[in-house]
């Protein structure tokens, strides 16, 4: 049995959208602590936000950094288009 492990030699949308969520999350739990505990709601969001791109496949960040130009796992190694 392997390990998956994503390649890291390049920045693609999946890495992004990780990326982008773990420092939003990170980035209101520490303001839920030092500011207000409303930020914990935001942090709530953003799992929601997680876990209906799992059932649905859609998720707007991605949607929005593809637009900005940064190119899909498939488009960087496999050079497929959506």
């Amino acid at each position: 049995m392997g390990i998956y492990r994503a390649k890291t030699d390049s920045w693609y949308v999946e890495r992004v959208v990780n990326l982008f969520a773990g420092t939003l999350i990170l980035l209101s739990v520490i303001l839920g602590f030092e500011v207000s505990k409303y930020f914990f709601c935001f942090t709530g969001f953003i799992g929601f936000m997680m876990i209906f791109y799992a059932f649905t496949g859609i998720c707007p960040s991605s949607i929005v950094f593809h637009k900005l130009g940064i190119p899909s796992m498939l488009e960087k190694y496999c050079g497929e288009k959506d």
